[in-house]
């Protein structure tokens, strides 16, 4: 059984009741990760917790390295992932200080940000993304949510922005349109890195505002974000408590075996190199 991985959003920098806690500073072929690794036990389950944006949130949302969060996560031996994420709401019946069980992203960054380990590295892997959210991850952590009462949507379409300012007008106007349900910064990258990575993905959403379309709320300040966040943090640490201490041991999704038919280089043109470098994610593919 691997550990727990849960990454903070803003609000979210440090997990309340963690025993047995050890900070971990890892190198990955990446660069560094958002900060230190923060390991220990939760519900009796060894979990690794990363502020994404580091403590005291320092790194905007373009400037994240995703990957070297996701791949720190995963040389620490996580094999699931819960990211716990602010977000904006696209429809009226999604209400500030709502929860909702991600199941699907659209991505609207620029390609600035790196979301993938198979880059450049003389390496090809094309994974499945139809469903980019681990199926039996979100059931728990929908049946989490639930059992403490919350008000909570099972599924909705995240658009992810570039950020970091918030959306005109217009472009509210026409991710609703689209069909959109919430609006953030950054989850896409992490779940198409945590599939690549073979690791479960789920978000958690948390309802701070409802964007700019709705009428009365024009302007989206970040005071007005930060004071609903506030109020949904210690809920969010509920949820986690009771998805950690109510999660299977075993996985049986198609998560854990993302890689198997996704890798199309042949061995041979593989460097060394990188053989060695994404040996975690690669390794029981290739020799």
């Amino acid at each position: 059984m691997g550990r727990v991985g849960i990454i903070g959003g803003s609000g979210l920098y440090k997990i309340e009741g963690l025993k047995k806690i050890k900070m971990a500073v890892v190198t990955t072929p990446f660069g560094k990760p958002s900060g230190k690794f923060v390991m220990g036990q939760l519900e009796g389950r060894d979990v690794v917790f990363v502020p994404r944006h580091d403590v005291g949130h320092r790194i905007p949302p373009s400037h994240i390295n995703y990957r070297a969060n996701i791949f720190g996560m995963k040389k620490l031996g996580v094999d699931r992932i819960i990211s716990v994420t602010a977000c904006g709401s696209l429809k009226e019946e999604l209400r500030p200080m709502d929860f909702v069980v991600v199941s699907q992203f659209v991505d609207r960054t620029n390609y600035a940000r790196d979301m993938s380990f198979f880059d450049k590295r003389g390496v090809v892997a094309h994974i499945s993304l139809a469903h980019p959210i681990c199926k039996e991850l979100g059931i728990s952590l929908y049946g989490a949510c639930k059992s403490l009462g919350l008000r909570v949507h099972n599924g909705g379409t995240y658009i992810n922005m570039e950020g970091p300012a918030f959306s005109t007008l217009a472009e509210s106007n026409l991710y609703r349109q689209w069909g959109m349900d919430i609006i953030g910064m950054t989850n896409f990258a992490e779940a198409k890195l945590a599939r690549e990575a073979e690791m479960c993905y789920s978000t958690l959403a948390a309802i701070t505002d409802y964007d700019c379309w709705y009428p009365n709320h024009e302007s989206v300040t970040v005071d007005m974000v930060i004071k609903s966040l506030c109020k949904n943090i210690d809920n969010s640490k509920k949820i986690l408590s009771s998805l950690i201490r109510n999660l299977p041991e075993a996985r049986i999704c198609s998560c854990q075996d993302a890689l198997k038919f996704a890798i199309v280089t042949e061995k041979k043109y593989i460097p060394e190199k990188t053989k060695k470098e994404l040996k975690i994610i690669i390794g029981k593919y290739i020799k």
